[in-house]
């Protein structure tokens, strides 16, 4: 009888430490570039990292152990980067706090987290200290910048304590399992839920972001999405590895801010979500610059409209990702499969679909009864997902419910046709559901950005006596045009079915965003309920529906 035989390869930990080493030692000249809002600063990665190395230090000598959380309120530069490594490095978790949420929010995040420490920008400090006495494990505050910290108690300067610290020679052996950052979701449903990652986690979902993306040394990687949104959507650690250059916006994401940042800067690769790409867009075109030393755009955070997509297309293609904070974030990508080619009648049939599970990433679809339907571009259900970089609970065990039988129940509604792309139509909890038939909200939206004159458009279900639910469009407009809620109805017909279309309509000057900047559709609800809107009603819901109850009944 044969031996069993075994692996010979080498069992090597997948650590925070290892991007950080590597970047350390092949990538020194690579470069971390924060914009201030006229001119930008720049540091060396050989600098960057000693400076880790000095905060680790200062972060040791305040107390922070393996295991102890460090908050970061800060905006988008090399402090906050620094963090990004001196944190985990040390054995104890970052964990980035979004600087939009509420205040009530804001202190159950760290709270729930318990952070120890908490490292701040001078110019959020008021925030911070509004809520201070909330803070039941806040030791001390690491202040970056000269900032009124009143209010604050303890308090430690940034710059002195990397003064006073002798860099960090030797770093802890870690564990690859053990946690390494935390964020939390940005609570639109509920309060917010705390995400865990692993080193482990993190090092795979590097490497992943690498291998679909094409990353590498000669790039320089644009980050315009906020580093407290899922850890940068893992930008950060990705360029640390691969050695790319990495330019941070600071807080200055508007158009013409953001725009002179690019141009100066000249990256390679750009990474946000669609608000933040259709003003980088309407500023371009307003000032004539060209984009076209863009390789590539990567696009996330909701739905991203084939028209914007359509409108890059002359300078450099604009990908659309998917991901949820459970899925650290990358979870599908739409890139056309083999053969597919742009000009080829079905290039934007898959450019537009939500995307493809990226390796590592599983996908199924499960019907209302728990059972998996098929992959056939039509059977609608909702999408679950698991992976090495997918959550498997919520911090504390909250939300039991979204996870079972070793999936992640990502709350999204769609179809997998039989090549494995998705197409979300909707989240489970907006989906309009009207006389029995369902009506995609995200459908309805995509098709009205496509008019010239919308700005941003929202679907949210109302009551409605008859039909249980009918669709309620609120749109804002782009500066100085607007259309009348009639032409944009006869818009619509022949791209949806009749019955979708909608009869109910409110004109605003901005829809309500989450933290995150995602529309908030719990706000706009909750206006229409406080009958906050004018709402226009255009026909009867029964003329709507006539043609439909002619004809045989369809959906699901």
């Amino acid at each position: 009888m044969a031996r069993p035989i075994q692996s010979t390869m080498q069992e090597v930990p997948l650590t925070i430490t290892d991007i950080f080493r590597r970047a350390a030692s092949l990538f020194s000249a690579s470069q971390v570039v924060t914009f201030e809002g006229d001119t930008s600063r720049r540091a060396d990665f050989s600098e960057v990292t000693e400076r880790v190395t000095r905060l680790a230090a200062g972060l040791r000598y305040l107390g922070v152990k393996p295991g102890d959380r460090v908050g970061t309120f800060c905006w988008n530069h090399q402090e906050h980067l620094e963090a990004y490594f001196a944190v985990p490095l040390l054995g104890a978790v970052l964990h980035t706090l979004n600087v939009r949420l509420s205040p009530a929010q804001l202190a159950h995040v760290i709270n729930s987290g318990g952070d120890r420490v908490v490292i701040v920008d001078a110019g959020l400090t008021p925030l911070l200290a509004a809520i201070r006495s909330q803070l039941t494990t806040v030791e001390k505050v690491v202040v970056v910048g000269r900032a009124d910290t009143s209010g604050l108690g303890a308090v430690v300067d940034y710059d002195e304590l990397l003064k006073s610290s002798t860099p960090l020679r030797t770093l802890p052996v870690l564990d690859e399992r053990q946690p390494a950052a935390m964020c939390h979701t940005s609570g639109t449903t509920g309060d917010p839920r705390g995400i865990v990652y692993s080193h482990r986690s993190v090092w795979l979902h590097s490497l992943a972001m690498i291998a679909n993306f094409a990353f590498n040394e000669h790039d320089r990687i644009g980050l315009m999405v906020p580093m407290f949104h899922v850890n940068g959507w893992g930008k950060p650690y990705a360029a640390f590895m691969c050695g790319a250059d990495l330019l941070l916006p600071e807080r200055f994401l508007q158009p013409q801010p953001l725009l002179a940042f690019v141009a100066a800067e000249r990256p390679t690769i750009v990474v946000g979500v669609p608000t933040i790409f259709q003003g980088l867009l309407t500023a371009a075109q307003a000032a004539g610059t060209e984009l076209d030393f863009i390789r590539l755009g990567i696009c996330g955070g909701a739905a991203v409209p084939t028209t914007l997509m359509q409108a890059y297309q002359p300078w450099f293609p604009l990908i659309q990702a998917w991901g949820m904070t459970e899925t650290s974030p990358l979870g599908m990508v739409a890139l056309p499969p083999r053969g597919v080619i742009e000009g080829d009648s079905s290039y934007w049939y898959y450019r537009s679909k939500t995307g493809r599970p990226v390796a590592g990433v599983e996908v199924r679809l499960i019907g209302d009864s728990g059972t998996p339907l098929p992959w056939d571009g039509k059977t609608v259900g909702e999408v679950e997902v698991r992976g090495p970089w997918v959550a498997s609970s919520h911090l504390g065990g909250v939300g039991r419910d979204r996870f079972h039988d070793g999936w992640l129940r990502t709350g999204d509604v769609g179809t997998v046709d039989e090549l494995g792309y998705v197409q979300i139509t909707d989240r489970t909890k907006d989906i309009i559901k009207s006389g029995g038939e369902w009506i995609s909200s995200l459908e309805l939206e995509n098709q009205l950005l496509a008019h010239p004159a919308v700005l941003d458009a929202a679907v949210v279900g109302i009551p409605d006596e008859r039909w249980g639910e009918r669709p309620l469009v609120v749109l804002a407009f782009r500066p100085g045009q607007s259309v009348d809620p009639e032409d944009l109805r006869q818009f619509l017909i022949g791209k949806v079915p009749s019955f979708w279309l909608p009869e109910s309509w409110a004109v605003v000057l901005a829809i309500p965003k989450t933290p995150v900047g995602k529309q908030d559709k719990k706000a706009l609800r909750q206006l229409q309920v406080e009958g906050r809107f004018e709402v226009q009603r255009l026909v009867r819901v029964e003329a709507v529906w006539a043609d439909r109850l002619r004809g045989p009944k369809g959906g699901r």
